[in-house]
């Protein structure tokens, strides 16, 4: 009996060293599943497009286009905008997100480009369109207005109590003298109707100011700086004429590159 009581407490002390010396397991936790919402890889960057479009629809506040560029065929999605197969659209830099699943079109993308906006200077008509349902997760970009050239407001804009700049000009002034005003540093308060950023690595901003008539009366300009609809600006700049951007894109009048100062 005490022979066996002896081996015990052998076994016992045996039993003891060995949990001592053994090191912990770790467990490595199973990996996340990649979801539309959560992609695993991160977007990257990239860089302005530009192509026909050869499929669209839309869906929960969103357009997607299928667009053929110089290089290859690639799927892109922003906030809705008028759109329609045939189309010429410039897809601004963006993120590019790999196996992007759609919920609400329940479609899987090999690669799906979001960007704020995607313009279409010949569709026949513009969508003033917001951000999509508060908490909508099928879109990673934000929202953002998309740019457009008619010369119509798309807010209500109280002009009163607007007074013209200091040695400067209304909207219809610039319009009526454009031939005199070439070239030459004019000054201009006016309302932001529109704001479009980060277009062909600029700023486009569109102003009223109450005067003009119908395509005299909404003065374009682009600049580095911000401003928000219905912000009061002071504008400087070079008033340039008959620029071509392509696409569409053709302004009789123009000030690039232009001083803002929000008032």
């Amino acid at each position: 009996m005490k022979y066996l009581h002896l081996i015990f407490i052998a076994l016992l002390a045996t039993s003891l060293s060995a949990c001592q010396d053994s090191k912990p397991v770790k467990t490595t936790a199973p990996a996340a599943k990649a979801t539309a919402e959560q992609p695993m890889t991160s977007p990257e960057m990239t860089q302005q497009m530009s192509g026909t479009v050869l499929e669209t629809m839309n869906t929960a506040g969103y357009t997607y286009v299928k667009v053929k560029t110089a290089d290859k065929d690639i799927w892109a999605a922003a906030p809705e905008f008028n759109v329609a197969v045939g189309d010429s659209v410039i897809i601004p830099e963006g993120m590019v997100m790999p196996n992007y699943h759609s919920n609400t079109l329940n479609r899987d993308f090999d690669e799906l480009y979001f960007v704020s906006n995607i313009l279409a200077p010949n569709a026949s008509m513009a969508l003033n369109t917001q951000c999509a349902e508060a908490g909508h997760t099928d879109m990673a970009a934000n929202a953002m207005e998309q740019h457009t050239k008619p010369a119509i407001s798309t807010i209500e804009v109280d002009f009163s109590g607007l007074t013209k700049a200091q040695n400067g000009y209304t909207i219809a002034e610039v319009f009526t003298q454009q031939a005199d005003l070439a070239t030459q540093e004019i000054s201009i308060r006016a309302k932001v109707v529109k704001f479009s950023p980060n277009i062909m690595k600029t700023n486009w901003i569109h102003l009223q100011d109450g005067t003009g008539a119908a395509g005299s009366n909404d003065l374009t300009i682009t600049t580095s700086g911000q401003a928000a609809m219905g912000d009061t600006v002071l504008v400087k700049g070079i008033l340039d004429l008959n620029q071509d951007f392509g696409y569409g894109y053709k302004y009789d009048v123009i000030i690039q590159d232009a001083q803002i100062t929000v008032e």
